[in-house]
């Protein structure tokens, strides 16, 4: 499944933010989860999302494969509606998560990541014979 540089690539990526969303969440849980739990708890959320990601990306096959593709899917759909809600509504959201304002706090790549991710699984999808 990982045979192309994009697949590599996308394999590197989401292994980093599995492992930064998790230590970020971590951190943010431990110290002041009263502050801002729903935000602190959707970075963890974000985290679970990753990290199943890489697995699935790294394990390939069939069930690697529908584990990728629905962890691209659950992240675009967090991506999209957490970030509107966290522009619409800041009260809800007195501190950043992993997809708050689209991702704007790492670079966009959290809005961008899913739909390189959704397209790669597209495009490298078994051929039926």
């Amino acid at each position: 499944m990982l045979r192309s540089g994009l697949g590599r690539v996308l394999l590197f990526v989401y292994g980093l933010f599995a492992v930064s969303a998790t230590g970020r969440a971590s951190v943010q849980i431990i110290t002041k989860f009263s502050e801002a739990p729903v935000a602190y708890l959707l970075s963890a959320l974000a985290a679970v999302v990753y990290i199943a990601a890489t697995v699935g990306l790294a394990r390939g096959g069939p069930r690697g494969r529908a584990i990728a593709l629905t962890s691209c899917s659950i992240e675009l759909a967090g991506v999209l509606i957490v970030g509107t809600l966290s522009l619409s509504d800041k009260a809800a959201f007195p501190d950043a998560t992993v997809w708050s304002r689209y991702g704007s706090g790492y670079g966009y790549v959290p809005l961008v990541l899913p739909m390189i991710g959704l397209w790669w699984l597209w495009h490298n999808r078994p051929r039926r014979a």
